[in-house]
């Protein structure tokens, strides 16, 4: 029955969201998709399915603005599409998200790309500010559709992917990071699947890129000591459940895919389709499936509770004020993500 119940609410939101007329409206859908899933947190609900519910209302309340304000501008007749990056691209937000997105258009050569580039531009800037306004923050990095370096055609995202690929300085890897798990929110789903095959003939093609791509993964560790108990490494004191737990599972099963072709971004999707190819067993892969889960439940259970008391809403958690099985199971969450560490030094003889 309470099942039920959340399904109807969910549908609800979702509705309201494609009904609304207005920014202001959307700002309050978002708001009231944030407090349903703050209120599920201490439930039975994983935290995988927790996040993911809050990405697909945000990527309701993303779409509305899209189709509003694309409404408003005199768009070109080409095929275009919107593209959600980082942990939108993955359905993996939290309470605490900002804007990486980018956008993707076809057109015939470097000419017109620029002149339809210049078309595109204003209105990926009024998609940005009203979604800022809807509580979805500016990307510190500018990583938004605004920004000309994230508003290309399909040709140039290839050359820029190719770039990044054949090239990997620092500044590639990081960007790989958070451009490799893209996926279509709006429009054109064509270009946004072409895009996904050739990024994976690329990787799948350049192991010496992967190579780099594990050693830089390798530089967080999960905080645990000789004897394997967890250690409070950060600042404060605490653990950082998105650096020190989450990153690592992200970073290991985005290697995984792009090394064996797997099309899901998500990381659960990408541990089941390419764990086995990369050496786990399925116990491995149903374990590091779990694990990852339960670092998000962790993760939105601290930032429900700092929201609810005004405080801070941050990736930290002391584990001395956890209950005793939240302490097992965080110890158990950064073990798995250990076991998957070492797979990688072993994939890639690091």
């Amino acid at each position: 029955m309470q099942a039920e119940i959340h399904c109807r609410e969910l549908l609800a939101l979702a509705a309201q969201a494609g009904r609304t007329g207005g920014v202001d409206g959307l700002a309050e859908v978002a708001a009231a998709g944030r407090r349903f899933c703050a209120g599920l947190v201490g439930g039975e609900t994983s935290g995988a399915w927790l996040a993911r519910t809050l990405s697909e209302l945000n990527d309701q309340v993303v779409k509305r603005v899209i189709q509003l304000t694309a409404a408003e501008h005199r768009l070109p007749s080409v095929p275009w599409c919107w593209l959600a990056l980082g942990s939108e691209g993955r359905f993996e937000q939290t309470f605490i998200t900002d804007q990486d997105n980018g956008l993707v258009f076809s057109a015939a050569d470097q000419r017109e790309a620029d002149a339809l580039r210049e078309l595109f531009l204003p209105f990926a800037a009024a998609v940005n500010e009203r979604l800022d306004r809807c509580g979805f923050a500016f990307c510190g990095g500018d990583v938004m559709a605004r920004n000309p370096k994230w508003c290309l055609s399909l040709d140039e995202w290839r050359w820029r992917f190719s770039e990044w690929v054949r090239r990997p300085e620092p500044m590639a890897l990081m960007h790989a990071t958070i451009f490799f798990d893209f996926r279509t929110l709006w429009g054109e789903e064509q270009l946004g699947r072409t895009l996904r095959r050739y990024l994976l003939g690329l990787t799948r093609s350049t192991p010496a890129f992967l190579h780099l791509m594990a050693a830089n993964a390798l530089q967080s560790q999960p905080p645990l000591g000789f004897l394997g108990e967890v250690v409070g490494g950060e600042e404060g004191g605490g653990v950082d459940l998105k650096k020190s737990g989450a990153r690592i599972f992200v970073d290991a099963a985005r290697i995984f895919a792009l090394a064996h072709g797997i099309e899901p971004v998500d990381t659960a999707g990408r541990l089941a389709g390419a764990g086995r190819a990369a050496g786990l067993q399925d116990d491995e892969v149903a374990a590091a499936i779990d694990a990852f889960s339960h670092l998000l439940r962790l993760r939105l259970h601290r930032q429900a509770e700092a929201l609810a008391a005004g405080g801070l809403v941050d990736h930290q958690v002391d584990p001395g004020r956890l209950h005793e099985l939240d302490r097992v199971i965080l110890r158990e969450c950064l073990r798995q993500a250990k076991r998957l560490q070492q797979r990688l030094k072993l994939n890639y003889a690091l």
